[in-house]
């Protein structure tokens, strides 16, 4: 029997099995047998009778077993015969579609294939009915159904729908859908058969709009072909298509933009008919209408111009021209004289970009005179009212000339650029126009035709170096470059090189880095002998010594660190033959006129340019400094060539201006190679005067550290405050004496300003930390005994020998910040806090009590030691304050000096230290999160304790500015002026928190404001002078400086205004005077426009109140009744009623 036959009898239910068997022989690669093959070799008569034993075959086995219930049966995973099996029903139903796919290929013409038919019919059914988890089946069968589709046979249009919808959904929900794209424009013809306006392709409606929401079928390229079919699909599509890209098109890159712009011109140029015409009234047109009027600010202007600007790349083609003309003719030249500047502006980057805009189909002399009046327009446009436009218009008509110079009059272009030239390029009203003229020039300069005459205009726009404007001075020095880089002119020639350098030497980093780029040829000429480039350097130092430091600042940026490195032999080379007894000058080039008279300056030692020459080395060497170290080898060189001659240029520049570079270049090298000079360092620091400038000492400083000398600066300090301290007896001074070398009177001024600039600066300070725990505790000690002299000076009259009061404050404030280093490199433990706490208790034991107001006969030396105290306890405060804020202050900590502050307030003129106490409030409570907090109920959380002592700290420092600005009102006004920042400080940090403890802070400060305006409120005798307030300046002294800082932050003013609401809920305020005083209050703040939310809520809880008093306003008097009436008026207004 031949295989045709056997495989024609299998296909039956009684030998399913070997018809099973024969398709798993197909599928396997090593088995020669072949279906289609063997399809193909059949007869019409066999084929016929396959097929129709295949049907009767598919129908049996779905009859046992229908699709829907394929998923149910495997879920329950039910015992059934094999044959009902739902895995063998799908294994035969493959192996169905398997034959019939292989015989749609072989179909020919005349064949009957009504069983066939049948058989996808069915499939078909089963295609739609089957889940979706039986991938491999699923997609066999829509493989069947594309196929019957392409091979056009008889009902294919409903499998040809079902093929695409079903490709359609699958490239949505793949990863990577190529190839599923690729099928869905293989089948795109399938919609031509479909009624866009009938409800049952909505779904398919749907899902075409999605595609232009899918990056993956922007960017395909069948994608890209598939949607511009769609704009050919239905007329009434298009603006279904439109309108969903212009949603999308907020979302999509710059990227996506240029391929949707490529799918919107493809659309257009393949539409005929109602198609282009729909295409361009309803999107082209669109698209440029909102270019033109949607404002720049909008987040789709921008990429709606990228999509209009597509279309005026492709000018030049006749359709093109034609369509912009038609289409631009309605809503162009309107735009260009509405009242809106935005819309000129816009109109005029469309006009000029798409320039010119004529009908191609006019003779040339219609063309010449359309073209004419834009150019009229144009030159129109650049003398704008607004500068916005003026700006526009001046990057539209360069673009213009640079695209159009060859074809346009040369008066015509003379008359633009001397416009912008000798014009707009000065327009005072406006920096942007300004800027856009260099800007645009450089886009003229691409242009090579236009180099001759912009070689004779440039040239006026020299003193535009020195515009006001940093950006506009930026943009001419692009525009210099860019000429330097067309070489359109001579940049020396538009602007002089003396004034580059005025400008180089005083400019910004961004000004300052343009300069250099264009004159780092001229100055570094590297392609020349190194000698060169030194005669360069002099002559640059000779022409403007600042402009030569900010020029090699940038050099590295420019050049490799080996030229750098010769650059610096080079000019120790030239400072060698200046300290010569007799300089060798035959090795010089004679011929060099330049190098001759560079070496008769050297020769006569001109300082200006020594200087200049060293300032440059050391500005050089920093500038390579980490590529030294990374090369040992070339390190090592530097250092020994240099440390050779450092001595002999201490000795033969000796003037002022050469020591410091000197002394830089020193500290670059270790102390062994500049011995002459290391050794004499520390001395120069112990002989300096003590009311030495900055420069005098900080280079020597940065040496010691540098060198790894630390140690011994600290010791210098260490001895002069340990010396200056009172001493016990003589002997103790004479055998300190004994035992110093160097005999220096001990300058402590002197030494606490070394101590601060080591600390002020990050590198000495890394190095003054990294010497340990052993010679800081040492200096921290010392700085402690200090206190001895504060106390000598509280206690008794001023001795002459004792060191002075700012000496000694100065001590105590380094003592402070000394321990909060110490702590902070600590690795554990709290011994420098425990010192600080130290110091809180001595305050508060001998220092408080001179805050006392005494009654003494000595009422001046009184009034000194008082003054003296508040400054110790001001300066302390301010350390603490310091500590706090880097988050060093553990509870303990806080604890103690929250104390020390109740104390100081306690005191008799304790209230002079407000100022200092309020930023220890105020750090103390930004230490604390509220989510840090578990329960704020419990009592003995200690979160909760200290905030608690915050809040009753903040309470009595505003009862006591309220009694100093009672007792003494010019004096309280003073005080609570100098504590207006703090307060502010200290609220922002308290509003944070909307729960006990510190929910008490704004409680504080409403009921001192109540009682204030009460009491003034009950000081009224008639009712005229009742006046509900506008402003906080017609209020009473403390509430006017207390909201006045409410008022300065929003949050605030709302934490603020949910205290009054709570307040007045709680029914606290009880009397028509006191809800008066409320009303007040927020009618100030109402005035303030700020928080109308809370405000409206606070005067609801108002207004509820305020009703409970209607018949007790009217007995109690006149002045009751108008309190009462101004009140409901009051409030009737902030409630809008």
């Amino acid at each position: 029997m031949s295989k045709r036959e056997a495989f024609l009898q299998a296909a039956c239910k009684e030998n399913v099995e070997d018809f099973l068997r024969f398709i798993q022989l197909h599928k396997d690669k090593t088995e020669p047998f072949d279906v289609e093959e063997v399809v193909q070799e059949m007869s019409r008569d066999q084929r016929e009778s396959l097929w129709g034993r295949l049907v009767s075959l598919l129908q049996d086995v779905l009859l046992k077993s229908p699709p829907e219930r394929w998923k149910e049966d495997k879920e329950e995973g039910m015992e059934v015969e094999s044959s009902a099996d739902p895995k063998h029903i799908m294994t035969v139903v493959d192996g169905v579609t398997l034959v019939a796919t292989v015989s749609v290929k072989v179909l020919q013409d005349g064949d009957t294939y009504s069983a066939l038919l049948d058989i996808v019919h069915t499939l078909h059914d089963v295609l739609v009915s089957m889940p979706v988890s039986e991938a491999p089946l699923h997609s066999h069968i829509h493989t069947l159904c594309e196929a019957w589709w392409k091979k056009g046979l008889q009902g294919k249009e409903q499998f040809g729908h079902t093929a695409f919808l079903l490709s359609l959904q699958k490239s949505f929900a793949l990863k990577k859908p190529g190839v599923e794209i690729q099928r869905v424009w293989s089948l795109h013809e399938v919609l031509l058969d479909l009624d866009y306006t009938s409800e049952d392709n909505k779904q398919i409606s749907d899902l075409l709009l999605q595609c232009f929401h899918s990056l993956n079928y922007i960017r395909n390229d069948d994608g890209k072909r598939f949607l511009v079919f769609l704009f050919s699909w239905d007329v009434n599509f298009i603006c279904v298509i439109h309108g969903t890209i212009k949603n999308q098109l907020e979302f999509y890159s710059k990227t996506m933009v240029a391929h949707i712009m490529e799918i919107y011109f493809r659309g257009w140029k393949k539409a005929s008919g109602d198609f282009l015409e729909n295409m361009e009234s309803s999107c082209i047109q669109d698209l440029m209408q909102n270019a033109i009027l949607l404002p720049r600010t909008s987040p789709v202007h921008a990429k709606v111009r990228q999509v209009v600007s597509y279309f005026h790349a492709r000018k030049g083609c006749h359709k093109v021209d034609k369509m912009l003309y038609n289409l631009y003719k309605p809503i162009l030249w309107k735009a260009l004289s509405v009242p809106n500047y935005e819309v000129r502006a816009n109109a005029t980057l469309i006009f000029t970009e798409a320039f010119p805009v004529h009908d191609p189909d006019m003779n040339n002399e219609g063309i010449d005179k359309a073209i004419q009046k834009q150019l009229d327009i144009a030159m129109g446009l650049l003398d704008d009212p607004h500068p916005t436009v003026r700006s526009s218009a001046i990057l539209g008509v360069c673009k213009i000339l640079a695209k159009c110079w060859e074809l346009l009059p040369p008066t015509i272009i003379t008359d633009f650029l001397k416009k912008i030239v000798m014009e707009l390029a000065t327009d005072a009203s406006s920096p942007d126009v300004r800027c856009s003229v260099f800007k645009c020039l450089a886009i003229v300069l691409d242009n090579a035709l236009s180099h001759p005459l912009l070689e004779k205009l440039l040239p006026n726009l020299k003193y535009s170096l020195h515009d006001n404007s940093e950006k506009v001075r930026i943009a001419f020095l692009d525009m210099l470059l860019k000429v330097k880089a067309v070489r359109a002119a001579k940049f020396w020639d538009v602007c002089n090189m003396d004034h580059l350098l005025a400008r180089l030497a005083i400019d910004s980093q961004s000004v300052s880095k343009r300069i250099v780029d264009l004159l780092f040829k001229s100055f570094f000429p590297v392609n020349e002998s190194e000698k060169e480039w030194c005669c360069r350097c002099i002559t640059l130092i000779q022409m403007n010594s600042m402009a030569a430091r900010k020029f090699y600042q940038h050099a590295y940026k420019h050049t490799a660190p080996t030229n750098i490195i010769k650059l610096m032999l080079a000019i120790r080379r030239v400072l060698n033959s200046c300290i010569q007894n007799e300089c060798d000058i035959t090795d010089m080039n004679e011929s060099n006129k330049e190098n001759s008279t560079i070496e008769r300056v050297l020769l006569k030692k001109d300082v200006a340019v020594v200087s200049g020459l060293l300032e440059v080395v050391v500005i050089l060497w920093r500038s390579v400094e980490k590529t030294l170290k990374h090369n040992k080898e070339a390190q090592k060189f530097t250092f020994a060539k240099f440390s050779s001659v450092l001595a002999k240029y201490f000795i033969a520049f000796e003037h002022e201006r050469c020591t410091p570079p000197l002394i830089q270049l020193a500290s670059f090298m270790p102390p062994a190679a500049v011995p002459t000079f290391s050794c004499g360092v520390l001395s120069k620091l112990r002989r300096m005067e003590s009311g030495a400038v900055p420069k005098q000492y900080s280079q020597l400083l940065d040496c010691i550290c540098c060198w790894g000398q630390a140690a011994d600066i600290l010791e210098l300090i260490s001895d002069w405050l340990s010396e200056a301290l009172p001493k016990q007896g003589d002997k103790a001074n004479f055998n300190r004496k004994v035992r110093i070398q160097e005999t220096v009177e001990a300058k402590p001024d002197l030494a606490l300003v070394y101590l601060e600039y080591l600390f002020s600066h990050t590198e000495t300070r890394n190095k003054v930390l990294d010497l340990g725990q052993g010679p800081l505790k040492q200096l921290h000690t010392v700085l402690g005994n200090w206190r001895s002299v504060l106390y000598t000076h509280l206690s008794s009259t001023e001795d002459p020998k004792s060191p002075s009061v700012e000496t000694a404050l100065k001590a105590l404030v380094y003592y402070g910040r000394l321990g909060a280093h110490l702590q902070q490199n600590s690795s554990e433990g709290r011994d420098y806090l425990l010192t600080l706490e130290h110091v809180a208790s001595w305050v508060s034991e001998r220092v408080l009590p001179f805050l006392a107001k005494r009654t003494s006969d000595d009422g001046e030396e009184s009034e000194k030691s008082q003054s003296l105290a508040a400054k110790i306890t001001e300066s302390f405060l301010t350390v603490c304050r310091d500590v706090l804020l880097v988050g060093l202050g553990d509870e303990a900590f806080k604890g103690q000096i929250l104390h020390l502050c109740s104390l100081i307030l306690l005191s008799e003129t304790g209230y002079l230290c407000i100022p200092a106490v309020l930023p220890i409030l105020k750090e103390v409570v930004d230490s604390y999160v509220p989510e840090d907090t578990e329960d704020q109920e419990d009592q003995e959380n200690p979160t909760t304790v200290i905030l608690g002592v915050v809040a009753n700290i903040f309470q009595k420092v505003i009862e006591l500015l309220a009694r100093r600005l009672k007792k003494e009102p010019e004096e309280g006004k003073q005080l609570c002026q100098s504590a207006t920042s703090g307060l502010s400080d200290f609220l922002h940090a308290a509003q944070i928190w909307n729960q006990a403890p510190l929910s008490g802070v704004f409680s504080t400060l409403f009921a001192v404001i109540v009682v204030e305006k009460r009491h003034m409120l009950q000081k009224i005798t008639h009712p005229e002078e009742v006046i509900v307030p506008e402003s906080v300046e017609d209020m009473p002294p403390l509430t006017s400086i207390l909201l006045s800082i409410i008022l300065k932050s929003s949050s605030v003013t709302r934490a603020f205004l949910t205290e009054i609401s709570s307040s007045v809920d709680s029914e606290a305020i009880d009397s028509l005077t006191e809800l008066a005083a409320v009303l007040h209050m927020l009618a100030v703040i109402r005035h303030s426009g700020q928080c109308r939310a809370g405000l409206k809520s606070a005067a609801v809880s108002v207004q509820q109140q305020l009703h409970k008093h209607a018949i007790a306003a009217v007995d109690g008097g006149d002045v009751q009744r108008v309190v009462y009436e101004s009140s409901v008026r009051a409030v009737n207004g902030m409630l809008g009623l």
